[in-house]
């Protein structure tokens, strides 16, 4: 057996990250918001909480049962997310800055 990988890519990048810690009425969410060049105007956000994470645009917003699935929520708990994640993914530069 070959100890040699096969890189499909390898490569570093600036990202800007962001930690946001909210209170729902039905949770508590932790998460990381990550900006990158990478997903095509998309975040990855990854819930701190229980490491589950996904790449969210304003289209996956829209699917339905999507955020439930990614992040392992309940249909109460995906809304509540979902009115966060808005704010971010819909308006130009929110979350963005320093």
């Amino acid at each position: 057996m070959s100890n040699d990988l096969f890189y499909l890519y390898d490569e570093s990048e600036e990202t800007k990250t962001r930690f946001v810690s909210f209170m729902a009425e039905s949770t508590r969410f932790d998460l990381a918001i990550m900006t990158t060049n990478r997903f095509y105007g998309k975040k990855l956000v990854i819930n701190i909480q229980n490491g589950r994470s996904a790449i969210i645009g304003s289209d996956d917003l829209e699917e339905e049962g999507y955020l439930e699935f990614a992040f392992n929520l309940n249909e109460t708990e995906a809304a509540e997310l979902k009115a966060f994640l808005e704010q971010i993914i819909y308006t130009a530069g929110a979350g963005d800055s320093d």
